[in-house]
């Protein structure tokens, strides 16, 4: 008895040390792609903050004044979603060649490989809530005030990181083996922008097209952004399931492929 009570309990030191190790490399490889991102910048870490700015006054400019939009305090909506599905974009396409880069470490070093895909969407998290400021100067500009549904960001931002790991994990373990799908991937962000409504209404699509973006997942999170930043609504258990159900599913599905082929990278990286 005291045997096996000893065994389970070097068994619990080993995986606490493991998870304590790895905790340390991801830590450590944030901090040096936060420090590598700002390195000989004079503005430095405030171009998280200029960056979804500027991009909002260039988009405020052209669809607001050349295509009419009428979207009440514009410059509010557009930023809201464009940074949202900027951390997605960002977080993926940095997670899909996190594996490559990372070959001269992963053929020397035995480590936990999802780290590295992990470790990207962490870092674009971090960029994100630098972000944060630049949308609360918006809304102060425009005198919006959020009321306690803000306190619902915690659960929208779990499921967001929950999805963008999910899908770095796959676009990772598929780029080790096709590298044509760096080159893609970018092409898709792209069309999926136009198709999730960052700088237009829902309103001015067809039927079919507003039926069709139930299935986007960028669409209910940056929806789900907009209501408890802007409008102050409560986007309900339905929407959180949905939400959360399209999270665990990408990371389920990508946790599964990246398990699946790991063991076969170092042959292709």
């Amino acid at each position: 008895m005291n045997s096996k009570t000893e065994s389970k309990e070097l068994k619990r030191q080993e995986r606490t040390r493991y998870l304590q190790h790895n905790r340390f490399i991801l830590t450590s490889l944030v901090s040096k792609d936060f420090k590598l991102k700002y390195r000989r910048s004079v503005l430095g870490v405030l171009w998280s903050l200029l960056n979804p700015l500027l991009m909002m006054i260039v988009l405020s400019a052209v669809f607001s004044y050349m295509f009419r939009f009428s979207i009440e305090h514009f410059a509010l909506y557009l930023i809201i979603g464009q940074t949202l599905f900027t951390m997605m974009q960002n977080s993926t396409t940095g997670a899909m060649t996190s594996i490559i880069t990372s070959a001269p470490l992963i053929k020397k070093v035995k480590i936990e490989k999802t780290i590295f895909p992990l470790e990207q969407v962490i870092f674009e998290l971090v960029n994100f809530a630098i972000s944060m400021i630049a949308i609360a100067m918006v809304m102060v500009y425009y005198q919006v005030c959020p009321d306690a549904n803000i306190l619902l960001l915690p659960i929208l931002l779990f499921d967001t990181v929950v999805f963008c790991a999910g899908l770095g994990f796959l676009l990772s373990a598929m780029a080790v083996f096709f590298r044509d799908i760096v080159h893609l991937w970018g092409v898709v962000c792209m069309a999926w922008s136009y198709a999730t409504p960052l700088f237009y209404p829902m309103e001015m699509l067809p039927d079919w097209m507003q039926n069709a973006m139930v299935f986007n997942p960028m669409y209910h999170y940056v929806t789900y952004f907009r209501d408890i930043l802007m409008y102050n609504v409560n986007p309900g258990g339905m929407e959180n399931l949905v939400c959360l159900g399209m999270a665990l599913i990408t990371f389920a599905i990508g946790l599964l492929v990246f398990r699946a082929t790991e063991k076969k990278f170092i042959f292709y990286v």
